[in-house]
């Protein structure tokens, strides 16, 4: 399918060919979801940490006699009903990654693109480059083309100007074509691809199509 082609300038640049068997797919949202979900436990910490009854430091000694006191029956005060006690199943240390295999995300990213195709919030930028570098002058010119809350994607190197200028700007991403992922996709309102980065994501799905 033909899509237009703007310049930052919000001039008409002609127009480019997306591939169908990356932009033209049936979006299915479960294969979205568990992407979604995959990068955000892969990316949690997991250095989460509670003292049981064994680590926490207070006395040994027996809180009172064993029988006698019309009271239940205790030991030391690192019980976890006690203030300053040990924490009972608490958290521990952990990886929360989750398995995903290798061909599910490649269709789940291609399955996102297609999705912000059919939204009609896919815009195809001529080249992104900002020669001062300035922010207020990308500023202006995002304004012109109302891009308020969009993700960028350029071909494997970035423009140094550009990213200077686009840095300092709320809402606005900016990313080599090798680090575009469904998320990032999904949580901006817009997606920019440049000719470069169409280019590189029809060269990494090359055989995508002939498997359709």
């Amino acid at each position: 399918m033909k899509v237009d082609v703007t310049t930052l300038a919000a001039a008409n640049a002609g127009t480019v060919e997306l591939s169908d068997a990356i932009f033209g797919l049936s979006p299915r949202p479960d294969l979205i979801q568990r992407m979604i979900r995959y990068q955000l436990a892969k990316r949690r910490a997991g250095t989460h940490f509670s003292q049981d009854r064994s680590l926490v430091n207070v006395t040994g000694k027996k809180v009172y006699r064993q029988k006698g006191t019309g009271g239940a029956r205790h030991g030391d005060r690192s019980a976890p009903q006690y203030r300053g006690g040990g924490k009972a199943f608490g958290p521990k240390p952990r990886d929360h990654a989750i398995d995903l295999p290798k061909k599910v995300r490649a269709l789940a990213l291609r399955h996102a693109l297609s999705a912000k195709l059919k939204a009609g919030e896919i815009v195809v930028l001529d080249k992104a480059e900002a020669a001062d570098g300035k922010t207020s002058a990308l500023r202006a010119q995002f304004a012109k083309l109302d891009w308020n809350n969009v993700l960028i994607i350029d071909g494997a190197e970035l423009e140094v100007g550009f990213v200077r200028a686009a840095r300092n700007l709320p809402n606005i991403d900016v990313l080599p074509v090798q680090g575009i992922n469904v998320y990032d996709i999904i949580r901006r309102r817009k997606l920019v691809l440049t000719k470069a980065a169409i280019a590189a994501l029809e060269e990494r799905f090359a055989g995508a199509e002939s498997k359709q």
